[in-house]
C-alpha cells in the first residue's frame, strides 16, 4: 500500500495506518533530525511529528511525495521545540559528547557562535521593513510562502522576491557566508 493510501486511511481513523507510516518513515526522519537537534530531543520530536500527522491527516493533499509532507511536519516540530526553549538553549555540545570537540555543534567556539548570531540580528534589523517582515515570518517563524503572503497581504511571488532580496543582502552584509 502506498503512503497516500495510508494517510487517507489514517484520516478515516485507521490506527494501523499510523503504525505503518511510522515504521516506514521514522528511521529516515530520525536521521535527518539528528543533523539539526541534539540526540536526546529526536525521539520527542518524532513523537510530536506523528501526533501532528495523526491530527492533520485529513488536511493532507497528495500533490507531492508524502515523505516531503512528513519532513515538513518534523521540521516544524523541531523548530517549535527550539523556539520554546529560546535562543540561549540552542545546543552546545560538551566535551564528553559524541561529536567530541567541546566547541559546539558547528565545531566553532561558542563565543564565535554568539558573535555570528549577533551579527545576523544586526543585519536583519538593517533590512527594509517589508524584507525584514518576510525574513522573520519565513526563516524565524518557519512559515511557508503561502501563509507569509496571506499574513503580509502580498502575492506569493512578491514574498519570494523579498525573501531572495533579504538573503542576498544578508549574505553580502555578513561577508559572503553561504
Amino acid at each position: 500500500m502506498d503512503d497516500d493510501t495510508l494517510i487517507t486511511r489514517l484520516a478515516s481513523g485507521d490506527d494501523t495506518a499510523l503504525k505503518e507510516l511510522f515504521v516506514r518513515h521514522a528511521p529516515w526522519l530520525a536521521s535527518r533530525l539528528r543533523s539539526v537537534l541534539p540526540s536526546a530531543d529526536v525521539e520527542d520530536v518524532l513523537q510530536e511529528t506523528f501526533l501532528a500527522v495523526w491530527r492533520g491527516a485529513s488536511g493532507y493533499r497528495p500533490d507531492g511525495a508524502a515523505g516531503g509532507w512528513l519532513w515538513g511536519i518534523a521540521r516544524r516540530q523541531a523548530a517549535l521545540l527550539l523556539r520554546r526553549r529560546g535562543p540561549a538553549a540552542l545546543p552546545l555540545l560538551t566535551e564528553g559528547s559524541a561529536e567530541g570537540s567541546g566547541q559546539g555543534s558547528t565545531g566553532r567556539d561558542p563565543a564565535e557562535v554568539v558573535m555570528a548570531r549577533t551579527d545576523l540580528q544586526r543585519a536583519v534589523a538593517a533590512l527594509e521593513p517589508a524584507d525584514r517582515e518576510v525574513w522573520q515570518l519565513m526563516y524565524e517563524q518557519d512559515r511557508p510562502v503561502a501563509e507569509t503572503a496571506e499574513l503580509t497581504g502580498v502575492p506569493p511571488g512578491t514574498v519570494k522576491s523579498r525573501a531572495h532580496r533579504a538573503r542576498r543582502l544578508l549574505r553580502s552584509t555578513l561577508g559572503g557566508v553561504r
